[in-house]
Formats: C-alpha cells, sequence, structure tokens
C-alpha cells in the first residue's frame, strides 16, 4: 500500500499562496488517483481537489476551483496542491490520500488510512 507524507502548510494571510506537496513512498504513484481532502474544526472531511491516473480527470470543489490547482510529477513521486487567494474559510489541516475514486463530481478515499495532514491556516 502507498503511503503519503503531506507537507508546505503554514501561516499566510488572507489573499496569500502557499503549495502544498504530497510525497508518497512504497509505490509509484503513476497508477494511482490521488486526492487531497481537508478538515476545519468541528466539522467533516471534505475533498478539496483529486486528480486521475491517466485519463485527464480533474476534480475541485466548488469552494476551491478557480483558486487552487492539482498536479502531478510522476518523476518526483508527488502531487501539489498550489493554493492561490486564500481565505480564511480555508484554514483546515490538509490531508492527501492515494487511491481514491476521482471523478468530475468529487474525490472519495478508498481507505481510511490518513496521515498527520498539514496545517493551513490563514489569518491577519
Amino acid at each position: 500500500q502507498v503511503q503519503v507524507v503531506e507537507s508546505g502548510g503554514g501561516l499566510v494571510q488572507p489573499g496569500g499562496s502557499l503549495k502544498l506537496s504530497c510525497a508518497a513512498s512504497g509505490s509509484t504513484l503513476d497508477y494511482y488517483a490521488i486526492g487531497w481532502f481537508r478538515q476545519a474544526p468541528g466539522k467533516e472531511r471534505e475533498g478539496v481537489s483529486c486528480i486521475s491516473s491517466g485519463d485527464g480527470v480533474i476534480y475541485y470543489a466548488d469552494s476551491v476551483k478557480g483558486r487552487f490547482t492539482i498536479s502531478r510529477d510522476n518523476a518526483k513521486n508527488t502531487v501539489y496542491l498550489q493554493m492561490n487567494s486564500l481565505k480564511p474559510e480555508d484554514t483546515a489541516v490538509y490531508y492527501c490520500a492515494a487511491p481514491v475514486i476521482c471523478s468530475a463530481y468529487g474525490s472519495y478515499a478508498i481507505y481510511d488510512n490518513w496521515g498527520q495532514g498539514t496545517q493551513v491556516t490563514v489569518s491577519t
């Protein structure tokens, strides 16, 4: 089973940017759809974005569409989430997961196996 580690979170002011990384070990990411999820305090985990392994499917939640960009570098076995124009409501712990079911309608984790995530805080 592929293991993933998230990094790149931090404290940023509203309107700022962060780039999250999801580095994999144990298996190559080439064959997996990868998803980013987030969980804010007191809220359920939600799917933010996902990218398929080969058929070009990319999904963004409506709340991040136009501001976040997911990409993958198979050579580095890493998936990224570029987050621009950040808002206070983007504050959450961000997790990546592999494999996921990635469709035009959502990102769904297959295994309930989550890492530590990376904290993103958007605040003045």
